[in-house]
């Protein structure tokens, strides 16, 4: 290598790189699942004879660069490499982009191989398994090494450019990150033990969980620390997610700032730091009308052919470091214009970008979800990566979702009486078994220990139909031809799927496809139900005696310790540090989610001084549910006193729609010169900011909203935008069977079933509605805890401790 610093890439990348051409074609779904796929391989190559080698780890160089990648198969006595390739249906229907990318492969394969081995010649093979009839088609070429040889070194030359400037970058990018300087000219309180203990963290490879107040500025107290391990530690990137879209711009301007603070600083090189922000396809789709494939989308037609120019393009922009406003951020809008200069999609665009990045802005289900894209980069391409996690007190709910499956027998209905002919047999099938599981359940709601095998086996079946039936007018070609966050579930990736299939009728059914991702998702989930998860079944009530219906009914799979899942998640990166305002008690997020039993959680000290918040316990008011009634009237007048006293903006929180709607209308009629605003159910986002809107500095008044809705959290109304809130409830989750199944199978896991279900999870939406109130050191205000119970040491134990409690 001549002491030239080397660059190490894998086969896929390479070929994806250097061989992908054509149009983005979507018509090729769905795709075997990864556990389909390996079972495939497995098959396989059970089918060879003895002496067949599998998995080779094979690397070879050329120049700068460094190639690595796992053959599937070789045959040593036929002399034969071989590419194993899962799909559906008729291979004809390949695409010649698709089988062009593959013979790359294997002859990227095929020079190592020759190299290892020392051969003059090789006979190469696509293996093209259908799982569904398990037959192989096999391809086979015969080459010979030199003519190997030059292929691997054109693939090489048209990398070599790439993997110079992505060298360079890096380079630069990790001897400006060494010495970067804190954006600010001090650090704010408790910043600095926030940002120390995230670079020890990251330096040690821990996870960290670190319960921080707002104010101190965590978003850049986690960032920069970060960003300075990653040289030192090697981090090829640093995933910054959220759960929420103001979390995910908070991480932008923290980025931003540090950028800024080098374009201000003459003396010191710009930071070159590549910042990438993921957005959702439904939002970053130019063409939602038209479906992801050539014929159909213009931006879809030629995409392999422009990606080039456009990824390109990208990386100047955001390597350019203009610090200015941030307007180096490969963010949505920042994307949206360097695709349509290149008429390319902006959606799959940001997946291919998430490659080069260095820093990457999104979702918690994009490192989190069962499908994750950037997780199954991270494993693929073997990165070194840091997690940032943002309001981290969200991760129990959110991954509680990314686990659970349901099934809705009354949608299933009505699917199945308009579903094609063909799938009739499976679909009743399924139908009968469905009734069966629920037959003699006379509750309406029961959880099971086990899902019955019978009722899995239609299921399966009815999957496996509608996926036939499905490949008979689109077949999909191999396991690598999807993107990895495709299947998931949720209707938004089963209309994904939709757009790219040829067979119109199914493509129209949303109904059908809904209930087919679904039941992909039901059957996978399935497979690992354990005490993490509950089998519940519903049953439908009738309206007119509210009695449990008999014929319908909805099954779950309800997660409700994602620890399991997340947990493989926390270990495969470099480090993850969780932080959040409500991190109490430390024990309760480290069991739910699963964290290392030695991730460490610090309490970092509040900015804040206890006589800027007077926190009042109204001990006189009870808002358990059998007290509703007789508590109108009193938190009416408790509310309308303290506006009289102060007048100002307020926000009062309810723990149901039904309990602040009984409040708002005793204290609009009692007290109509005080004005009032509400938030309503299924609030579009137009009407939440008119609702925020109302918190001008000058203005007065009192918002009703609900604990843990859009107004309890992360929203920020400093100064006099708001100077008080009211809580009229503890935040307990409702009193109802689910949850009483709930916390039984908490006590059996963790002891602590009431603390775990009601109170802890209550407790902390109390703290986040709480903390919209002071969110700068000059701010002051007022909070009312409205409940006796908020007088118990268990209580005030979760309450944060910088506040004097009257």
């Amino acid at each position: 290598m001549n002491g030239q610093q080397q660059y190490t890439v894998a086969v896929r990348a390479l070929c994806e790189f250097t061989a992908k051409l054509g149009d983005l074609d979507l018509r090729f779904t769905p795709s075997p699942s990864a556990q389909e796929g390996i079972a495939g391989h497995i098959v396989v190559t059970a089918r060879r004879a003895a002496g067949y080698l599998t998995e080779l780890s094979l690397s070879g160089e050329y120049r700068q660069l460094r190639v690595r990648g796992r053959a599937d198969g070789y045959d040593p006595v036929k002399q034969q490499l071989e590419e194993i390739k899962t799909h559906r249906g008729d291979l004809k229907k390949l695409p010649d982009n698709h089988r062009h990318l593959h013979w790359a492969q294997v002859k990227i394969y095929g020079h190592l191989l020759c190299l290892q081995k020392g051969l003059k010649e090789l006979n190469l093979a696509l293996v093209y398994y259908d799982i569904s009839s398990q037959k192989e088609t096999v391809l086979t070429e015969t080459y010979s090494a030199v003519a190997l040889k030059v292929y691997f070194e054109d693939q090489c030359d048209r990398f070599l450019a790439w993997a110079a400037q992505e060298l360079a970058h890096r380079g630069a990018r990790d001897t400006l990150l060494d010495g970067l300087v804190f954006p600010h000219t001090s650090f704010r309180a408790g910043q600095r033990h926030l940002a120390e203990t995230v670079y020890k963290a990251a330096s040690a490879g821990r996870c960290l969980m670190a319960q921080a107040t707002t104010g101190i500025g965590k978003t850049v107290g986690t960032l920069y620390p970060l960003l300075r391990t990653m040289p030192k530690q090697g981090l090829d990137k640093i995933f910054f997610l959220s759960a929420k879209t103001p979390g995910r711009k908070l991480a932008l301007d923290a980025l931003a700032t540090l950028k800024q603070a080098r374009a201000e600083a003459p003396q010191l090189p710009l930071l070159p730091v590549r910042v990438l922000e993921l957005t959702a396809r439904d939002k970053a789709c130019e063409h939602p009308d038209k479906a992801c494939h050539g014929d159909s989308c213009p931006l879809a037609r030629g995409f392999y052919d422009r990606l080039p120019q456009a990824r390109q393009a990208a990386i100047s922009f955001a390597s350019s470091a203009v610090g200015s406003s941030g307007t180096d951020m490969l963010d949505h809008a920042s994307l949206r214009e360097i695709a349509r200069s290149h008429q390319v999609c902006p959606y799959y665009l940001s997946q291919d970008l998430a490659r080069w990045a260095d820093v990457i802005v999104g979702d918690y289900n994009y490192y989190f979800d069962i499908s994750a894209m950037l997780y199954a980069m991270a494993q693929l391409n073997q990165w070194k990566v840091a997690v940032l996690v943002d309001e981290a007190h969200n991760m129990i709910e959110r991954g509680r979702k990314m686990y659970s499956a349901e099934l809705d027998q009354a949608e299933f209905n009505i699917m199945r009486r308009s579903a094609p002919a063909v799938m009739k047999g499976a679909l009743d099938r399924v139908s009968r078994q469905w009734n069966a599981l629920h037959k003699e359940q006379g509750a309406r709601y029961q959880v099971y220990a086990e899902i019955p095998e019978k009722f899995l086996q239609a299921l399966q079946q009815a999957a496996t139909t509608i996926t036939d039936y499905m490949v008979s007018g689109a077949v999909n070609a191999a396991e690598d031809n999807v993107p990895p966050d495709l299947i998931s579930g949720t209707l938004q990736h089963a209309n994904e799927a939709a757009n790219g299939l040829t067979n119109e009728a199914v493509a129209q059914d949303s109904k059908l496809m809904r209930f087919y991702f679904d039941a992909l998702l039901f059957l996978q989930l399935a497979e690992s139900l354990a005490e993490h998860s509950l089998f519940d079944v519903t049953k439908d009530v009738d309206k007119g005696t509210g009695a449990a219906y008999r014929k319908n009914a909805r099954l779950c799979i309800r997660n409700i310790v994602p620890a399991p899942f997340l947990g493989p998640r926390f270990t495969a990166a470099q480090s993850v540090v969780l932080f959040s305002a409500t991190l109490s008690p430390w024990h309760f997020y480290s069991d739910m989610l699963g964290l290392p039993a030695e991730t460490p959680w610090i309490d970092v000290e509040s900015p804040f001084a206890a006589e800027q918040l007077e926190v009042r316990i109204v001990s006189s008011i009870s808002t358990r549910y059998q007290h509703r009634g007789d508590s109108l009237s009193p938190i009416a007048d408790l509310m309308a006193a303290q506006y009289r006293r102060q007048p100002g903006n307020y926000l009062a929180f309810f723990s149901s729609f039904d309990y602040l709607q009984q409040v708002a209308g005793v204290f609009g009629e009692r007290y109509p010169e005080i004005a009032m605003w509400e938030q309503s159910r299924g609030m579009e986002e137009v009407a939440r900011e008119e609702f925020l809107a109302r918190f001008t500095n000058a203005g007065e008044g009192i918002g009703f909203a609900v604990l843990g809705g859009a107004f309890a959290e992360g929203i920020d109304l400093p100064g006099s935008r708001l100077i008080g809130a009211f809580i009229a409830t503890l935040g307990l989750p409702q009193l109802n069977p689910v949850n009483e199944q709930i916390m039984q199978r908490m006590n059996a896991i963790f002891g602590k079933g009431y603390d775990y279900t009601y109170l802890y999870p209550g407790l902390q939406k109390v703290v986040q509605a709480a903390g919209r109130v002071i969110r700068t050191q000059t701010d002051r205000g007022f909070v009312a805890l409205i409940d006796d119970r908020f007088r118990r040491p268990e209580v005030k134990a979760l309450l944060p401790s910088w506040w004097e409690l009257k």
